[in-house]
């Protein structure tokens, strides 16, 4: 056992490893400090800059990555260890990976897609691809979407691309629009004047007025519209409130609203 130990001291003294691995220690140590003061100025500069919130997690990622890597090859160069057969190998591996990974490399480039035409920021409420909620973030492969039930949804950010992207937010405002339908027998006018005075609400935008009107003589009555304009953040909430003012003023003018009914008419012979 003592023979074996002396053995490997004196392999160790020989090859002089320590002496080669303590710098190499001391730079690895340097450079994730290093990295860490970048990331921090990286942080610093996006919160201070212009650009949207959600684009930040990619950024600050594609940055890590890329600072590690030169670390990485810094200390294999410090090592004596041949990059250019290292880079070589790296770019058969990356080839690999790419058709490996071709799903991920898409989101990532989906993600710089997203970056660069700018169809929505963070804190829009958007409509992705049959999913709709508030712009979290836009990652390497995902873009987050917080529900307005608190739910997070993670869309690929290929699928984000591809997809029909309705935003809410962007404009400001939003159209409201409300439809019942009434008996044959309800006054048009006075269910029209029920209708304006259940949307004139203080929400309401009054450069664009109150629209009220029929729209169409249907199979189980008529059917009125009702709408107006408001800011994005007052919608849900002047819906809600304008639904419950209908109810109460048809409750108090005496007018009904239909429900699904079938009418049989009987003949005697």
């Amino acid at each position: 056992m003592s023979e074996l130990l002396e053995n490997l001291q004196q392999w160790w003294n020989e090859t002089g490893l320590l002496h080669r691995l303590l710098p190499i220690l001391l730079l690895l140590l340097v450079g994730i400090v290093v990295i860490r003061i970048v990331i921090a100025i990286v942080n610093r500069m996006l919160r201070k800059s212009k650009l949207e919130k959600a684009a930040h997690g990619l950024i600050r990622s594609v940055i890590r990555v890329v600072l590690y890597l030169l670390l990485g090859l810094t200390c294999a160069s410090a090592l004596g260890i041949d990059i250019t057969g290292i880079v070589a190998l790296a770019s058969v591996v990356t080839l690999a990976l790419s058709l490996a990974l071709q799903d991920s490399l898409t989101n990532l480039i989906g993600g710089f897609t997203l970056l660069y035409t700018h169809p929505f920021a963070s804190g829009h409420y958007v409509e992705i691809a049959g999913q709709s909620g508030t712009v979290e973030e836009i990652g390497m492969a995902y873009t987050k979407l917080i529900t307005p039930d608190n739910k997070i949804i993670s869309i690929p950010n290929a699928s984000v691309v591809a997809a029909e992207i309705v935003n809410y937010t962007v404009t400001g405002t939003r159209r409201l629009d409300i439809n019942i339908t009434t008996g044959y027998d309800a006054p048009i006018e006075k269910v029209l004047a029920a209708l304006r005075e259940a949307a004139d609400v203080p929400e309401k935008l009054e450069e664009k007025g109150i629209f009220a009107e029929v729209m169409n003589y249907g199979d189980k009555g008529i059917e009125f519209s009702v709408r107006i304009w408001t800011t994005g953040d007052d919608y849900w909430s002047t819906m809600f409130n304008i639904n419950r003012r209908i109810n109460a003023i048809f409750q108090r003018e005496n007018l009904h609203m239909t429900y699904p009914h079938l009418h049989v008419h009987m003949e005697n012979k």
